[in-house]
């Protein structure tokens, strides 16, 4: 499959995901910027798809990277992450999500799995997210991050440069 044919566009996802719950395997889903990719990223997807059939991802737009970032990012552009995520061997599909937070995305995929890194607790993770997972009937996951690894220590240490 090309990489590029893993894009899913906003308003085609419930479609998408419609053809996949139809197919009776299960999906994990999970979401972020994905702004500067890295072993922490890679490793975290990998991990992720593990408890599933099929991986999905929300990709942050570049509006909500600013809103959650700050003005210098993304440094990368939503269709740039987008694309790169979706070559990953672990990623089956990747769609561009508006909001700074992951909720109608959530509800518009119903994950049966929702992974989130480990620097989340079920009580930490955004409760609108936690009730669209949950009020689908989907489980959610936390799985540790690698330590050491992060945009935000990458963009610091290229600043020293």
């Amino acid at each position: 499959m090309n990489f590029r044919d893993k894009l899913i566009a906003w308003d085609q996802l419930p479609e998408w995901r419609k053809r996949f719950r139809d197919s009776g395997k299960k999906l994990v889903v999970t979401n972020g910027c994905f702004d500067i990719l890295h072993l922490g990223h890679v490793t975290y997807l990998e991990n992720a798809r593990n408890f599933g059939d099929a991986l999905l991802l929300g990709v942050n737009s570049d509006a909500a990277v600013r809103g959650l970032k700050g003005p210098s990012r993304p440094v990368n552009s939503e269709t740039d992450r987008a694309l790169v995520l979706a070559a990953l061997q672990s990623v089956d599909g990747v769609c561009i999500f508006e909001d700074k937070t992951a909720t109608k995305f959530l509800a518009a995929a119903q994950p049966d799995i929702y992974v989130k890194g480990g620097d989340y607790t079920l009580e930490t993770l955004n409760q609108d997210e936690r009730r669209a997972v949950e009020s689908a009937g989907g489980k959610i996951i936390l799985v540790p991050f690698v330590p050491g690894k992060s945009t935000t220590g990458l963009l610091e240490k290229f600043s020293r440069l």
